[in-house]
This record gives structure tokens, sequence and C-alpha cells, in this order.
């Protein structure tokens, strides 16, 4: 057995198939990510957790849940979550509603997801809204770290009622680029000082709040020739010692063109995992390469399987033991109840 379950890969549909079974149980799967191809209705929805929990009840169930337009599931009762930004702009008229909005907004979120079997959701986004970042936008609370970080502990408080941890992304920062790290590499060339006084300030903050953080695939060359994700001076020197994070550590989507060059090369999938592993992550994605019969998928686990087996990637218990921490710890309250909560209710009245 594996010291630890590193991977979260996704699948192609909206049930598991014979294949989704045979790679969830492997050892070094730790969990699953959905998008909005693996969503019919809740009654599937629900089903199909509940299918991968009988696999295995470790498996970390995640997705981009955010609001705005970053929110995979839209229909059937869900909640249309507002962008974040709308939370900044109503801090500019009324600072102690915009936190209280904002906690309805996390526990609204967590709630309608942990009723249907989530786990997990990959929120709230910490990058600043420096304007020119078309893939950030107004995904960002606002401009001002300060703002940005008490919305998103508002945010955080009303996931954790719910019962769910929280993720902070993209560190130390996405927003100053206009670059997409989907199709781009891109490049921020601010000086270390400026970065951490800035865009990277909530992360230290929030050391204490944060259950897990996602890094940029970004390139800052003033710190280091590698993306942030794959960069042990990001990871473990800054992030870890200087802001004394203790949570868990996730690397962005590894089929991003951001995360598909390091060190100059373009690297395979497994190399890539097994670079952001040895920098100091405890889990890597690799999402939408199920879709195509999964061979994708099959060359990461049987690629970073080889790497750890000849010694040149190195798992902990301690990484596992981030994982589990992010599972729930109370039972979720099941869709009709819910819908008949005051708690839940009263949130929804407070949603911005």
């Amino acid at each position: 057995m594996s010291d630890a379950s590193p991977l979260i890969i996704d699948i192609a549909g909206t049930a598991l198939t014979d294949a989704d079974r045979m790679r969830l149980q492997h050892p070094l799967v730790g969990g699953l990510i959905f998008f909005a191809r693996n969503w019919q209705d809740r009654r599937q929805l629900t089903a199909l957790c509940a299918d991968i929990k009988t696999v295995r009840e470790d498996l970390l169930v995640c997705v981009d849940h955010e609001g705005g337009r970053v929110q995979r599931f839209r229909s059937d009762g869900f909640t249309h979550l507002p962008p974040m930004r709308a939370l900044g702009e109503l801090w500019m008229k009324d600072a102690l509603a915009a936190t209280d909005a904002a906690t309805a907004c996390g526990h609204v979120l967590a709630s309608e997801l942990r009723a249907c079997g989530v786990d997990f959701s990959f929120t709230p986004v910490l990058d600043l809204d420096h304007g020119p970042s078309g893939v950030i936008g107004d995904r960002a609370f606002h401009r001002d770290a300060r703002v940005t970080t008490m919305l998103a502990k508002s945010v955080m408080h009303g996931l954790l009622q719910a019962g769910m941890a929280a993720c902070g992304k993209h560190f130390p920062g996405h927003g100053f680029v206009a670059a997409d790290s989907h199709v781009d590499v891109p490049v921020d060339k601010r000086p270390l000082k400026t970065i951490l006084a800035d865009d990277a300030a909530p992360y230290g903050w929030l050391s204490t709040s944060l259950q897990s953080v996602m890094p940029a695939h970004v390139i800052y060359p003033k710190v280091d020739a590698r993306p942030a994700g794959f960069s042990p001076r990001w990871l473990q020197d800054i992030l870890r010692s200087q802001l004394g994070f203790t949570g868990a550590i996730f690397s962005d989507d590894l089929s991003m063109e951001g995360a598909r060059r390091i060190d100059g090369r373009d690297v395979s999938y497994a190399e890539a995992a097994a670079v952001a592993l040895n920098a100091g992550c405890d889990m890597v994605l690799l999402c939408n390469q199920s879709v195509d019969g999964g061979a994708a998928v099959d060359e990461l686990i049987d690629g970073l399987q080889r790497a750890v087996d000849a010694g040149r990637v190195e798992l902990s218990a301690q990484s596992d033991a981030r994982r589990l921490a992010l599972l729930p710890k109370t039972p979720p309250l099941a869709w009709d109840d819910l819908m008949h909560d005051p708690v839940y209710r009263h949130a929804l009245d407070r949603l911005p």
C-alpha cells in the first residue's frame, strides 16, 4: 500500500463505469473532481456520490463551485450564487452587511453540495482584482488584499457551518497577469517583496483559518524559474515556513498549459505530478482526461506508481493525513430537511 493517495482524477459521465471503479480503487487515487458533464439532476448526483463512497469511503469528492460563472450545478433547486465581486461591491456600501452576506454564500454553497454527497469545493478565490486577468475577473472579491481576506474568511465561516473545508486559490496570486494558465504560461515579473505585501498577504492573514491552498500555474521569475505549484521555494520556504501554513496543498490541474512546461521543456502528466509532489504539493489534480476512454488518467496512475516504486517520488503519511482532514466530520442534512432548516433559509435571505 502507498503511504498516501495524492491523485485527484475525474470521470467521464453521470455514473461510474467499470474503468472508473478500477481507477478509484487504486491506492494512489485519493479523490475525484466533478464537472458539469457529471450532472444531470440532484437524484443522479446523490446516487453517484453514494456509489463512489461504496468504492472507497475515504475518497474526497470535490467540485469547483464558487458562484458566478464557476458553478457546476445550476438547476434542480441549486441556488445561483453571485460572483464574489458582488460581495466586494457590497463591502464598498456596507462592510458588515457584506461579511454577513459572504457567510450566507458559504453556508448555502456548502450545505447544498453536501446534501447531495459532495465533500469539498475549491473555494474561495483569494486572487486580487487587478483588472487585466480575464480568467479571474469577477471571481475575485476585491483589489484590496484586506477586503479580500475579510470576505474570504466570512465565506469560509459559512462553509464550516455546513461542515465543509475551504481552499484558498491561486497562491501567491493569479490576478496580476493577463494570460490564462489554462492555455498559456503566465509570467508575473514583480519582485517577491511586492507580491508578499499585496497578492500573497491573504495567505498569511488566513494561515490559521485555511484548510487547503491551491498554487497558481504562474511563473514569478524574480522568485523562481518554475511555476509556483512546482516550486519548493514557493511551497516550502514561503507558504509553509514563512507564512506558517499547515494545511493541504493541491496542485492546479496538470492538464493546463501552465503545468505542462517545467524547466523549459514539455513534460508528461506523470512527470508533472512527480515534480509537484516533490516540490511540496500533497495532492495533484488531473482534469477532463477521462472523456476519451481515460488513457491519460491511466498513464498518470501507472507513471506515478513507477516513480514511487523507483524512489523518485516520496509520499508521506502526513500528506495523506492532510487529505483526510478535508473530509467532512459531521453528517449532512438531506435535501428535503435542508429546505426546512431555519439556518439555511435565513442564509438564503441574506444572499446579495
